[in-house]
């Protein structure tokens, strides 16, 4: 006991130590909504008060558009990215845009929701299942289940060219043998017209508008909640996800803050906080907010996010070769 209590003392002493070795201004560019993104913050900085958070907050198209003309000048900004879905973080990767950093401790994850490299890590899985009005006659089990009579004319969906949740959509449904293209092919043949975000087709099928739809799952696991006539099915084909990682600029001007901000949003208190929000934590060690199943009885489609990247031109003008617009 006496050498193991001086062990400790020393451990937490060097915890200590490193939170106040850091310190200075960090500059975050985020897709999280304003208050996740000013919560988020919050939380930071309770834990490194040493460390001034600015933060820029937008659209992930947007807030890359910005950062591309960053990079035009000569001149990005941002020590560290937390953004929509793996895709872009692939194609900064492959510019060379990003900072290795493979010692942050990744061992609870499953190895598929982080860069091998350790170039930008997830936070958060956000799916994309069938939203369903309880006015419906059918219950939807599976994605095939859009494609009988009982939803003719009563599909909304958001848009790939919009949404980069559905771009993700798009692409794991495509690569599934059992879906693929003809799946797509068969929605339009149902009067699905994709527009817009998930915004708009939650509003639609909670509405009554439309009957059925695929949407982000936190917006109706938030809302039925509140008695919001919708219920959200995970498909036995399994669902997509954006998992909203975070990586650091290999221009960073703060590496170390930025470090820590990785090391903060993957360890099981961010993870916490993540799932205070309502969104479904990456860390199987955490436990879901209200609504959502357990991680391990959730099936994800597969996914390879470089593939993605590489045909995502190609996936977008087919979407329009089928729907038009």
């Amino acid at each position: 006991m006496r050498l193991i209590l001086p062990a400790i003392a020393a451990a937490l002493l060097s915890t200590s130590a490193l939170a106040a070795d850091v310190s200075g201004k960090l500059v975050l560019y985020t897709s999280q909504p304003n208050a996740d993104a000013q919560q988020t913050v919050d939380a930071f900085q309770a834990k490194y008060p040493e460390v001034e958070v600015e933060w820029i907050r937008d659209g992930t198209t947007k807030v890359m558009a910005k950062l591309r003309a960053e990079f035009e000048a000569g001149a990005p900004q941002p020590d560290v990215l937390l953004i929509a879905d793996m895709v872009t973080m692939e194609g900064l990767e492959a510019e060379g845009r990003l900072m290795a950093y493979p010692e942050a401790d990744t061992s609870a994850y499953d190895a598929a929701l982080m860069d091998d490299e350790g170039h930008y890590f997830s936070t958060k899985l956000i799916t994309t299942g069938i939203v369903y009005n309880t006015g419906a006659e059918m219950v939807p089990t599976s994605y095939k289940d859009l494609l009988k009579a009982e939803a003719k004319d009563k599909l909304a969906m958001p848009s790939p060219l919009t949404s980069g949740a559905a771009t993700i959509h798009m692409a794991a449904i495509t690569s599934n043998p059992d879906l693929g293209w003809s799946f797509y092919e068969g929605l339009a043949d149902q009067g699905a017209v994709p527009e817009g975000g998930n915004g708009g087709t939650y509003k639609a099928v909670a509405g009554g508008e439309k009957l059925y739809g695929f949407v982000v799952d936190f917006l109706p696991i938030r809302e039925i909640a509140n008695g919001a006539p919708v219920q959200f099915v995970f498909p036995e084909e399994g669902v997509s996800a954006v998992t909203e990682p975070v990586a650091i600029l290999s221009t960073a001007q703060n590496p170390d803050a930025a470090k820590a901000f990785v090391d903060f949003l993957i360890s099981e208190e961010g993870q916490q906080l993540a799932a205070d929000m309502g969104y479904l934590p990456a860390h199987p060690g955490v436990t879901p907010p209200e609504g959502f199943p357990a991680l391990t009885d959730i099936k994800l489609l597969d996914f390879d996010p470089a593939r993605a990247l590489a045909e995502d031109q190609a996936n977008k003008m087919k979407f329009t070769e089928i729907f038009g617009g």
